[in-house]
């Protein structure tokens, strides 16, 4: 009896703690995971777009992007613009 009383609790603490651990998973995929499924051709095109469009500002006008995202709480995009930003340093240093 003492088993299934223990049982209970756990089983009452899990479902107390689900919204918790739903929004923490959510948010793992939406800023973690979702941005690095995006293709590195399309990374590699708007980095070569800002590059051309900003030249030696284009790191910067990328953060700005990261940065509106941020403020927008859209995570996807920011984490898209993380790699943009992280492209355009790498292609700029490679010149």
């Amino acid at each position: 009896m003492n088993a299934l009383k223990q049982a209970l609790v756990w089983a009452g603490i899990g479902l107390a703690t689900a919204p918790i651990w739903g929004a923490f998973i959510w948010e793992l995929w939406e800023v973690g995971i979702r941005p690095r499924l995006i293709p590195a051709a399309e990374i590699d095109a708007l980095a070569a777009a800002m590059l051309a469009r900003y030249g030696g500002n284009a790191g910067e006008m990328a953060f700005i992007e990261e940065d509106r995202a941020w403020r927008y709480s859209d995570g996807f995009e920011q984490g898209r613009w993380r790699r943009v930003r992280k492209r355009t340093r790498h292609c700029r240093d490679s010149i």
